[in-house]
């Protein structure tokens, strides 16, 4: 059975509450307050036709979408502890950006001597690393931390919803790339290029929050910049 099945039977059969967020954060955590501006479409999900979404959205820019489905007993199944005593002895690959980057580093996901391997590696990034436990197939499953997130990159079309904390999404059309440095993070673009941007160069951004679901079209150019510790999930379509 593979990861993504193991994930899945684990939050049906778990039973933990998500009164603390799951166990992901508290409220006393790091976190980036500047959620920008968000100039693409967000609407209500029941309100948009299969229709109006091919014609409108599904080959020419992204939409935000709310209420596309109840993930109440989703979040609340699956709880940090619910997943780490599945998962703990998973390895993961830890990035400063994504899989252009230059530097990587593998380590089980939580393990005994977990927190002293992570902090003694972050000390040598020079700004906060990536995680992402598992991407195989058409999904992906993501714990990333406040202040990390993926550079710019473009694939096939996708969705990716935040279950947890608050994900920040830049976006470009396929023929408009982006300036960036592929083994830098977007947390310093964001500080260092972002501001110098002529206004025919700003991105299409937009937070979501647990419950959102963006889906962008293929080629489009995307980076994320998680402002808490962030748990997601993506599905790519091509």
């Amino acid at each position: 059975m593979d990861i993504i099945r193991q994930f899945v039977l684990v939050c049906l059969v778990g039973g933990l509450t998500a009164e603390d967020g799951g166990g992901w954060f508290k409220p006393s955590d790091f976190s980036l307050q500047d959620e920008g501006r968000c100039n693409i479409d967000v609407l209500d999900g029941s309100s948009l036709s299969y229709l109006q979404f091919i014609e409108k959205y599904a080959y020419s820019r992204p939409v935000v979408l709310r209420g596309l489905t109840d993930n109440t007993r989703f979040r609340r199944l699956c709880s940090r502890s619910n997943l780490l005593e599945s998962f703990g002895s998973r390895t993961v690959r830890l990035s400063t950006a994504n899989t252009f980057s230059y530097r990587k580093d593998t380590l089980y996901f939580f393990g005994d001597n977990n927190f002293t391997e992570w902090s003694s590696l972050f000390e040598q990034y020079e700004s906060p690393p990536y995680v992402l436990p598992h991407t195989g197939g058409a999904f992906s499953f993501g714990v990333a931390g406040a202040g990390t997130g993926v550079p710019f990159h473009w694939h096939g079309p996708g969705y990716s919803e935040v279950i947890y904390g608050r994900k920040r999404w830049f976006l470009y059309p396929p023929d408009q790339e982006p300036h960036f440095h592929p083994n830098r993070t977007t947390l310093s673009w964001l500080r260092e290029t972002y501001p110098h941007l002529p206004e025919h160069e700003a991105p299409l951004e937009c937070t979501i929050r647990p419950g959102e679901v963006l889906y962008f079209p293929d080629r489009w150019w995307h980076a994320t910049l998680n402002l808490d510790t962030s748990v997601f999930i993506s599905t790519f379509l091509g």
